[in-house]
């Protein structure tokens, strides 16, 4: 019982802290949502669900599923790009580790607005990509690499990579490269060795990275809003949209309210589903 009231002593600040600043906010989101919008901006009186039945727009089902599938596709190809260079870092002699773990690092010395206005810059019909592009034959001269998904889904990859490369290189560094030598000895591939011994080894980092990059890019909407254009909103433009340009407040936070239940569900199930299963095995072995 004292080591138990030691634990929690020692939880006390980061529990207050998370209440205050996580849990407190996200009960005021959801509370504000089924208030009305005042006449001249900000918050009215009274409750009502017009703002939620708002939500039932055509066009939000749509920003939604952008939202959704940018940030599914940047985690999925900022993983499997950074799993490799993981694994080589890795493997790497300590002086050649450090060197590239600040080549990693060096994009964060720079400001995030300005890396994303130049590669506005460099995708623009004047710019050097795709001036290389229509050289080389791969590019039509009218053809437009601003203001598409496909913009926005690169610029996201490259600001949200060194995100995904430092937990898996913590994962990966921690991992024992012995395993794979065992692997191929008993006659697996290289690629069937990296797939089915180092992947899962390092799943924590796995599931670090997804937390790290997929939730970040769901409410993004710097990136966007500087090479997306008004025809590739995700759901943080309009939420930026209607705090500052329309100052509805209820509406805005509607929308974070979606945003936030988007984000809990799959976590809240993951963890309904790993207790699910860790009772069933409990009971089997009871059994």
């Amino acid at each position: 019982m004292k080591k138990s009231r030691g634990q929690w002593i020692l939880s006390v600040p980061s529990l207050a802290w998370l209440l205050a600043l996580f849990l407190i906010p996200c009960l005021l989101v959801f509370a504000v949502s089924f208030r009305p919008s005042g006449p001249y901006g900000g918050i009215g009186e009274g409750w009502t669900l017009e703002t939620w039945r708002s939500l039932t727009n055509p066009s939000y089902p749509a920003i939604i599923w952008r939202t959704l599938w940018l940030s599914a596709a940047t985690t999925v190809l900022c993983i499997a790009f950074g799993l490799p260079v993981a694994y080589a870092m890795a493997r790497m002699s300590p002086a050649w580790r450090n060197r590239m773990l600040l080549l990693i690092i060096l994009p964060f010395w720079t400001n995030f607005l300005i890396r994303i206005f130049a590669w506005r810059t460099l995708l623009h019909p004047d710019g050097l990509i795709k001036q290389v592009l229509v050289q080389l034959g791969l590019a039509d001269p009218n053809a437009q690499l601003l203001y598409n998904s496909w913009a926005i889904l690169l610029v996201l990859v490259y600001s949200y990579l060194p995100f995904s490369i430092l937990p898996l290189y913590a994962a990966a560094e921690k991992f024992d490269f012995n395993l794979l030598d065992a692997a191929r000895d008993l006659g697996a591939s290289r690629l069937r060795a990296f797939f089915s011994v180092f992947v899962p080894g390092v799943s924590a980092g796995l599931l670090t990275t997804f937390l790290i990059v997929f939730i970040p890019v769901l409410g993004s909407y710097a990136i966007p809003d500087i090479v997306g254009g008004p025809s590739s909103e995700m759901i943080g433009n309009k939420i930026a949209q209607r705090v500052f340009n329309d100052r509805n407040l209820p509406h805005a936070s509607a929308l974070s309210a979606v945003l936030a239940l988007i984000v809990l569900t799959p976590l809240l199930a993951g963890l309904v589903l790993r207790r699910w299963r860790g009772n069933a095995t409990g009971g089997g072995r009871a059994a």
